[in-house]
């Protein structure tokens, strides 16, 4: 029979337009262990792996239950494991509680209500990243950006509703990253939907960055010193790696500084745009990831998402 409460309807209608998020966020598990007995099953529609027989399983097209689950944006591929684990994923009206269970596409895939109480938990902290700090984890003597986050770092102007609490430092991961040597707007969450958002393959959400640079010896009015055509080269005709750059928006803020826009984000990448075409970059600050901006989020000090925003 199924379970008491009656979960709420998640089908995988919706167009599949991103891959799995970055491995770099799947990460350690959030929720503890579940207590008590697993949910019954009333009838075994999806069977789960056996050494001896695994015919629904691997039949052709059928995918992971928590790859699946990914790409239809419910959550993120190590949320999804926890669900299972827990009872909190049906398919087809059946409870799945086996890791590795392989589902048709079109499988009809429900939440308990329970899972999305405790997504619902999860935050997202923006904070404003000072030089000297790395994004993810220490390195070379370099404290990560997360020892930031402390009631007395946090920004006066939050005008959220949210308490601190210890818990949001959990498994609070960067989405996107800025070099130590970077300073501005830094995402961390506890949310693998916005981080597949900001860093999933096929991520559409533009980020912004100043950029200030030198010229050869011109450190003034460079603008008027640096040809137009290697401007052109930074929009669109570089590549990384061996691998062509997706065309950027790149334009002069003023004599001595560029704006950029990109798409993608390869590790130290405006850096090493610039130095392909003869600038050195002196300064960089990201100041706008989609629809949020850094605004008057002071260096060191931090604040929660809103509500009302997203990305």
């Amino acid at each position: 029979m199924p379970p008491k409460s009656a979960p709420a309807a998640r089908t995988n209608k919706a167009k599949r337009d991103a891959r799995s998020i970055d491995d770099s966020f799947d990460r350690p598990a959030i929720f503890d262990r579940p207590a008590g007995k697993p949910a019954r099953k009333s009838r075994p529609a999806v069977e789960p792996r056996r050494r001896d027989e695994g015919e629904y399983n691997d039949a052709p097209g059928n995918l992971r239950l928590s790859k699946l689950m990914s790409e239809l944006g419910l959550c993120s591929r190590r949320e999804a494991d926890e669900w299972i684990e827990k009872g909190w994923v049906t398919v087809d009206g059946v409870v799945v509680d086996t890791l590795g269970t392989k589902v048709r596409p079109d499988a009809d895939i429900q939440i308990d209500p329970a899972a999305q109480a405790a997504q619902l938990k999860q935050v997202t902290i923006l904070v404003h990243k000072p030089v000297g700090y790395v994004s993810g984890q220490a390195e070379e003597g370099y404290e990560p950006a997360v020892t930031l986050i402390k009631p007395e770092n946090r920004w006066d102007g939050d005008h959220t509703d949210i308490r601190f609490s210890a818990a949001h430092l959990r498994q609070l991961a960067p989405a996107g990253r800025l070099d130590i040597d970077s300073t501005g707007l830094l995402v961390l969450t506890q949310d693998g939907r916005v981080a597949k958002q900001l860093i999933g393959g096929n991520s559409q959400v533009d980020k912004e960055y100043l950029v200030r640079v030198t010229y050869g010896d011109v450190e003034t009015d460079v603008e008027h010193h640096f040809p137009p055509e290697s401007l052109a080269k930074l929009r669109h005709g570089l590549e990384l790696d061996g691998v062509p750059l997706k065309p950027a928006m790149v334009s002069w803020q003023n004599g001595e500084q560029l704006r950029f826009v990109l798409r993608e984000g390869k590790k130290r990448q405006i850096r090493r745009m610039c130095e392909l075409v003869g600038l050195h970059v002196v300064g960089l600050k990201r100041v706008r990831m989609g629809h949020v901006m850094l605004g008057a989020l002071p260096p060191g000090q931090w604040r929660y998402l809103g509500p009302d925003e997203s990305f």
